[in-house]
């Protein structure tokens, strides 16, 4: 009853009903945020292996390359007298088929570089995640494939860690390509066809050809395995160079054939102790010899024209494909009579330098101790690629020192040919430091056509241009500058006297033999005192000035020293300079290229010199008069005489000895060609002992009048001793008054007058423009010695 009244009270009323328990949903925010997570990722790397492949992180390599490599056109480089001269095109090479491949060759691959090259599909996940795991310690992650895709770009990998990461992109982008491309087969052949083998053996059957004298069919299965192991490396594993590495590799991959099955363990024990018999046959580079020299010009200079030719109409093109003309101002005899020139003279000077050093403990140095010599060395050491290639492989510097002083197979220069001896590469870098070197240019001074470049004596051996790359003291052929100026500044004729006396200035003691001498006769006998007076008399910014207008932009320093040629100029602007004397004060930039036609062709690019007059004609034509004494009764006469050449022949000239005679030099001008000679060595230290031997007149003098014998002996070039300098209308004779003549034109490219040329504005000593890498340079910046005149 009571429980129903209570019932009855609470009728209608409601209670609140305990709390439901909320659901947790956490774990679903979770999920998405890892499934978006998961899909930002794949999107991003699908993102970024769509920007490598459309080259949006940098170019990428055409894979069509590997596909048939002869359909490419090499550029051919023709001369003024319808000769080709030569080609720019890829390394030559021998294609091997697949069946031409030994399935030893082909089984030692796989073992060695990639056990699963027969299941992925260019990227092996299993073998990335391991060399990630182990550190590369159990193999690398790159699989045959990638390795392939590797040599399609050019130039060395980055050391830059994400440039790297970025290249390795694009690795796989391109294995991945050439997967859908290609069998496996294909991959294969591509690979050994491509792979370079050093020593020009590029391509498994000339590797086969150069280190085993054999084809590619015939190799045995120790030779197919070093071949696999040069694969790791091709310098460090090298059976000619290191062959006791070259076989402990080698059985590295014999043993990793015994491991995966394809040799059993009978035939791996034979062929393990087999020793390395190397049969080398070298095979000569395309760019051997004098011609890789105007070539290594003649590519930078085009490069520029192709590069403005892609600017102005966005297409490409490619030298070394697309089968271009180059037409160049070289005369094919010209060159030819100019290689014979160098090789003929510098034969003989060898010799004699040779002699000179035989039983020295210092060879071929002077003025150097021990320490000197051993920096020197150790500098040419840091310079060559085997010190850079062990240095990146993280070698310590006492362990690449062991290296280089281990006698190693090797090849060396002789005049009489190449020869392969042994000798550690220490030694061999000092042998060729002893052997002299040389630059020869020749042009035409109306026309600044450059008709002979020979830069140097071999490519193989020395790869450094002397005609435009390589600066060095100038000598006494700096002097025409200084009496220029003096000219044009004083109103000076070759009549004109200045004492020859002891000169001593600022702490600068220039010895002199006293007396007073003609400008002619000083600069005939190349008397330092008067030209270091006349450049007193001129102000050295005048000088510098008068240099610059004739086209010299290296590097001056403002000091009087320059006078006797202390600065380091290039044979390229010094024959320039000289040249605007023989074109009546028109300065023309020396080039060697008239025209670029495309395969079709259509004209990419034609030069048209366009002359600067920088001086009045007749100052040019006075100076021209100066230097004919150099010639006829000075510093050169005696070495022209007894190399035939008759006092009659018009030659407008300047010998050069630097600092301890370690260059020479010889600027010859003729009407109608200007030739420029240097000769010297690697070091400033390396040079004769006496100036008798050590002269330009005796260094560089034979080597322009054995090249003008044999261009005036040709009939066919229109050059002949008998060619006259063709004096200026208003000329009267080589000690008139030559003041009141306008001078040259100044930087704002007026013409100057004589008062304006007396207060010219300070030049600048340093122009503006890319340095070059400079040489080794024991003694800079001393001035010459005084020439010996043999007829005095």
């Amino acid at each position: 009853m009571e429980e129903n009244k209570k019932n009855a009270g609470n009728k209608g009323k409601t209670f609140p009903l305990p709390p439901k328990k909320k659901k947790d949903t956490s774990w679903k925010k979770w999920v998405s945020f890892i499934w978006i997570g998961l899909v930002a990722v794949v999107l991003g790397i699908s993102g970024l292996f769509f920007a490598v492949s459309q080259g949006f992180l940098g170019e990428m390599p055409d894979v069509k390359e590997l596909e048939n490599p002869d359909i490419f056109v090499a550029s051919e480089i023709i001369s003024s007298d319808g000769v080709m001269l030569g080609k720019f095109e890829k390394e030559k090479t021998q294609p091997i088929v697949y069946k031409d491949l030994p399935p030893y060759l082909i089984y030692a691959l796989q073992a060695k570089e990639d056990e699963r090259f027969k299941e992925h599909s260019g990227i092996d996940l299993y073998s990335i995640a391991r060399a990630v795991a182990y550190g590369g310690g159990r193999g690398g992650g790159s699989t045959i494939t990638q390795q392939l895709a590797k040599l399609l770009f050019t130039g060395n990998a980055s050391q830059n860690k994400v440039e790297r990461a970025f290249q390795k992109l694009k690795e796989w982008v391109v294995a991945v390509s050439l997967e859908k491309r290609y069998t496996k087969e294909e991959i294969v052949t591509l690979y050994f066809n491509k792979f370079d083998f050093l020593f020009n053996a590029n391509g498994i059957e000339m590797a086969s050809r150069v280190y085993f004298n054999k084809k590619t069919s015939e190799l045995t299965l120790p030779e197919a395995a070093t071949f696999v192991a040069m694969l790791e490396n091709p310098r460090k594993n090298n059976p000619y160079r290191y062959p006791e590495k070259a076989k402990e590799r080698r059985n590295v991959v014999l043993d990793q054939m015994q491991k995966t099955g394809y040799i059993d363990a009978a035939t791996y024990e034979k062929a393990a102790n087999t020793p390395i018999e190397v049969d080398f046959h070298p095979i000569k580079s395309i760019t051997d010899g004098y011609s890789a020299y105007y070539k290594f010009y003649l590519r930078k200079e085009i490069d520029k024209y192709l590069e403005t030719h892609e600017k102005e109409t966005g297409k490409k093109l490619n030298l070394y494909k697309d089968g271009l003309k180059i037409y160049v101002t070289l005369d094919s005899k010209m060159q030819k009579y100019a290689e014979e020139a160098i090789k003929e003279h510098l034969t003989d000077l060898q010799k004699r330098f040779d002699a000179e050093q035989r039983g020295r403990k210092n060879r071929p140095f002077y003025y150097l101790n021990d320490k000197q010599i051993k920096d020197v060395m150790l500098q040419a050491m840091k310079r060559t690629g085997r010190y850079k290639l062990l240095k990146a492989d993280g070698m310590p510097e006492d362990s690449i020192m062991m290296e280089f002083k281990k006698p190693i197979k090797t090849s060396r220069f002789t005049w009489n040919g190449e020869e392969e001896v042994e000798m550690s590469p220490w030694d061999s870098i000092r042998y060729h430091k002893q052997i002299a070197q040389a630059g020869l240019m020749s042009m035409v001074p109306g026309t600044g056509e450059i008709k002979a470049w020979v830069g140097g004596i071999d490519w193989q051996h020395f790869q450094y241009d002397h005609i435009k790359q390589g600066k060095r003291q100038v000598g006494s052929t700096f002097k025409p500058f200084v009496y220029a100026t003096a000219i044009m500044k004083l109103g000076m004729t070759p009549c004109s006297t200045v004492s020859n006396g002891t000169y001593d200035h600022n702490g600068w003691h220039v010895p002199g033999r006293g007396g007073m001498l003609t400008l002619k006769d000083a600069l005939a006998h190349s008397q330092n005192p008067v030209a270091a007076r006349l450049i007193e008399m001129t102000g050295v910014d005048a000088v510098i000035q008068t240099a610059r207008d004739l086209g010299v932009t290296e590097d001056i320093p403002r000091n009087n020293t320059i006078a006797l040629g202390s600065s380091d100029i290039t044979i390229y602007e010094m024959l320039g300079a000289y040249s605007t004397f023989a074109n009546y004060g028109n300065h023309n930039k020396p080039e060697m290229i008239w025209r670029i036609e495309d395969a079709n062709g259509r004209v990419i690019k034609e030069v048209n010199v366009e002359p600067k007059e920088v001086m009045n004609p007749m100052y040019a034509y006075t100076m021209i008069e100066l230097m004919k004494g150099v010639a006829q009764y000075g510093t050169a006469s005696g070495e022209l005489g007894r190399r035939g050449i008759s006092k009659a022949v018009e030659i407008a000239a300047k010998t050069g000895t630097t600092q301890n005679n370690s260059d020479g030099w010889f600027m010859g001008i003729t009407p109608k060609l200007a030739t420029g000679a240097w000769v010297g060595w690697e070091d400033r230290a390396t040079h004769f002992f006496g100036t008798g031997e050590g002269q330009g007149a005796k260094m560089a003098l034979p080597i322009w009048a054995i090249f003008m014998k044999k261009v005036w002996a040709d009939k066919s070039l229109g050059v002949t001793p008998d060619d006259k300098f063709v004096k200026p209308s208003d000329w009267k004779d080589g000690c008139s008054n030559l003041k009141g003549l306008s001078g040259g034109y100044g930087d704002d490219g007026s013409l100057q007058t004589i008062d304006e040329i007396k207060n010219p504005k300070p030049a600048d000593p340093t122009p503006k423009k890319p340095t070059e890498k400079k040489e080794d340079n024991i003694n800079e910046n001393l001035h010459s010695n005084d020439e010996v005149d043999f007829n005095k």
